[in-house]
């Protein structure tokens, strides 16, 4: 199944994606959220579909695209999950995951545009895979009681402000992960039978031009190693989201210019959809 929400920012209308038809949710849920997807979504609403009370959206094709699940109450992250990003980021490939967090309002629509903080100079774009979480998770066994814990993935550009995470950080990157906007997430979430979330493909362009291209198989520490691990040490709550980590291909490599007002980016991971910012200037935005 594939879920998004459409609408005006804090107005979504949850929907079931059923090809280029959008099926109205509300019979079912107020919304894309942790309350729904901790009480066997997929069979509730298998059951309005077979009973014919998801009518069709009209208008939906016009509407703009929210991040498919509602504001969730942690987005935690992984870093240098990818050997060749380590390295580009003159690190060696960790023995433990690195996790940082971002705040709540990080999360927006995946074509939202995207304000540069006020005396930026180094903004950088991540493509990840994201896990959102199903059920309450805390204190797993073992890897392999991971995946009965997640409600889907979604695609996320997990946008970094360089200075202030290393430069000004104190030793802690999440300075330059929370600036408002900074988790373009969506535009589906999608249920792991639909995908097959060990070996997708992700790509990042800026401006047209080719930057990130690798493979979710390459990730140091799989989905069920992370979900497994995070629940050591944090309760995760449904609807609670995790970003998993990102290829080599980021400016922070010194290959590529940072991001600058009026550069469009793009990103993608096979069966999660395809997103597009416009970065603009934070004095834009008074």
């Amino acid at each position: 199944m594939k879920f998004a929400r459409l609408g005006d920012s804090g107005a979504e209308i949850p929907v079931l994606v059923e090809g280029d038809r959008y099926l109205d949710l509300r019979s079912v849920t107020s919304d894309v959220n942790g309350d729904f997807l901790s009480k066997d979504f997929r069979a509730r609403v298998e059951a309005a579909r077979a009973a014919d009370e998801l009518p069709v959206l009209e208008g939906a094709a016009a509407l703009r695209i929210g991040a498919p699940i509602a504001r969730p109450s942690a987005v935690i992250c992984i870093g240098m999950n990818y050997a060749a990003h380590a390295a580009e980021s003159g690190s060696e490939p960790p023995k433990i995951p690195i996790i940082f967090l971002k705040t709540p309002n990080t999360v927006v629509g995946p074509n939202d545009s995207v304000t540069i903080p006020r005396g930026s100079a180094k903004t950088d774009w991540e493509v990840e895979l994201g896990i959102v979480i199903g059920a309450r998770t805390a204190y797993l066994d073992s890897p392999d009681e991971s995946l009965a814990h997640v409600a889907g993935f979604v695609l996320a550009n997990d946008v970094s402000e360089r200075d202030f995470q290393m430069a000004v950080s104190g030793g802690q990157w999440s300075k330059g992960k929370i600036a408002a906007g900074f988790n373009p997430t969506g535009p589906w979430l999608v249920t792991p039978d639909e995908v097959d979330h060990r070996a997708l493909g992700l790509r990042s362009f800026v401006n047209g031009e080719p930057r990130q291209d690798s493979n979710t198989g390459d990730m140091i520490f799989s989905v069920e190693e992370i979900v497994h691990h995070l629940s050591q040490y944090v309760t995760l709550e449904p609807g609670d989201l995790i970003l998993t980590g990102t290829p080599q291909g980021v400016a922070l490599s010194g290959n590529f210019p940072y991001l600058v007002p009026g550069d469009v980016v793009e990103v993608e991971i096979d069966g999660l959809g395809r997103q597009r910012q416009e970065f603009v200037a934070w004095e834009a935005q008074k």
